[in-house]
């Protein structure tokens, strides 16, 4: 398989250091407030990749941690008169309902919280004072990125472009201007830990070099993010993490692009910010998921309500194919067609070469909607039922990949049902007015209905 290597600015083909086993690490949200579309697309995105990995037969260590101590953190508790620990509780929930609704959770995630590992942060900052790589200063400790080696080689810029605008603290006394905190000493109304330097939090970038190797290891196969942490966060990870460990910290670096809305950079200050809680109210979240894949994760995608619309559609259909399967094998004959099962084979082929070049989702969802158009096909011409079960098991493992396709039967089925044999009986007694009615009523339950010569169907919209 090749990934495009951030690091090196090419492609390369990807092999984990420990055989079939994977660690990867994905920067996780710091919760003050609920996830913004943008939070998810990587998210999303390489979480489709552990699941190819899983589909290829290999393991995955997954890590998307939890900053729940931070500035706005601490900001918003104030606001709202409440402890830190309170709102970082109160997000993470929501997080999770969220994440749910993305589809997140079908494998093993691990959600590190930075509070969590606080003594290791300190051993971990200790240390690098220990080496000479990081010095206190009126209680804070900055990390000196002199003691770094090719500091910059992630961002691809030498030194002066890098402190020029960057996220760095402003301290006359550093010795660098883009020395940065690894330690801050406590100030007023702040929650606070004891250290050797002083009572203080964690500065931002610390924590996922810590939490990294703590559970992956100081060498590890992946880390992915956003490409607007590729500088300073990403960056100063490198440095502290190869500093401390004495090797390289990450073999693999992978960032997608933003996303606008309407083709605008999105921000709260132009009233285009859409969190996924936002989007939840209008769409499933499985909409929102096939959107998200339905572009390079390296290109940047545009949302929109149009786009949105079309996404809708397009997932319907892909339902409406699993559902048309699943009722041709009750009826189907017992039999199989070389050339059906030859296409189906080719499609899987297709699809598979798409998430081996560097994870091209956008290729194998149109491979999966060419297999979806293949399988109706199938139907059509009555092809036995050894064939449809295989088409099944390609259709819904690749769909898997995806994260696409989970949502089981409604439970609400046994009422739509009798809602329908309600309005049949209607009809049949020519009480139109309630036959209407009860139209309207499935309509509001996400329920359409077709009357055709084979009686009444029924699909979700």
């Amino acid at each position: 398989m090749k990934l495009y290597n951030t690091l090196t600015r090419k492609k390369e083909e990807f092999e984990p250091l420990q055989d079939k086993h994977v660690r990867m690490y994905n920067c996780g949200p710091t919760v003050y407030n609920y996830i913004h579309v943008g939070n998810a697309r990587p998210m999303v995105v390489f979480d489709s990749l552990r699941r190819y990995f899983i589909y290829k037969g290999w393991d995955v260590d997954f890590v998307v941690n939890f900053t729940d101590i931070d500035d706005k953190i601490i900001k918003k508790a104030n606001e709202e008169g409440l402890e830190a620990k309170e709102i970082a509780e109160r997000y993470i929930a929501e997080f999770k309902k969220d994440a749910q609704g993305l589809n997140l959770y079908e494998y093993k995630t691990i959600n590190p919280r930075a509070t969590e590992y606080m003594d290791e942060i300190i051993h971990f900052i200790k240390d690098l004072v220990d080496k000479g790589a990081a010095y206190e200063l009126d209680g804070d400790v900055y990390f000196d990125i002199t003691k770094a080696k090719d500091y910059g080689k992630l961002s691809g810029k030498n030194l002066d472009e890098l402190q020029s605008g960057a996220r760095i603290d402003v301290n006359e006394k550093k010795k660098n201007p883009g020395d940065f905190a690894l330690w801050k000493k406590k100030k007023e109304g702040e929650p606070a830990w004891e250290s050797p330097w002083s009572q203080g939090r964690p500065g931002w970038h610390i924590e996922c070099s810590v939490m990294a190797k703590t559970l992956l290891g100081k060498t590890i196969d992946i880390h992915t993010g956003g490409e607007d942490l590729e500088f300073p966060h990403h960056e100063n990870e490198i440095a502290q993490s190869e500093a401390h460990n004495g090797q390289d910290f990450a073999r693999f670096w992978l960032h997608n692009g933003m996303i606008t809305v309407d083709h605008e950079k999105m921000s709260k200050s132009k009233g285009n910010f859409f969190t996924v809680r936002d989007i939840s109210k209008e769409y499933d979240l499985e909409v929102l998921r096939i959107f998200l894949i339905s572009s390079h994760y390296r290109n940047p995608i545009n949302f929109s309500k149009e786009v949105m619309d079309q996404n809708k559609n397009a997932l319907e259909r892909l339902y409406n194919t699993k559902d048309r399967l699943e009722g041709a094998m009750k009826t189907a004959k017992s039999g199989s067609d070389p050339d059906f099962d030859q296409d189906i084979q080719q499609l899987k082929e297709e699809f598979c070469q798409a998430m081996e070049d560097d994870m091209n989702t956008a290729d194998a969802l149109s491979r999966l909607f060419d297999l979806s158009k293949r399988i109706n096909q199938g139907i059509n011409e009555e092809i036995g039922l050894e064939s449809l079960k295989g088409a099944q098991e390609t259709y819904l493992s690749l769909a898997k990949v995806l994260g696409l396709l989970y949502k089981e039967e409604d439970q609400a089925e046994e009422e739509v049902l009798k809602l329908i044999k309600e309005r049949e009986e209607a009809r049949k007694n020519k009480d139109f007015a309630q036959a209407d009615a009860l139209r309207d009523q499935l309509l509001e339950m996400g329920i359409a209905i077709e009357d055709s010569r084979d009686g009444t169907k029924w699909k979700r919209i």
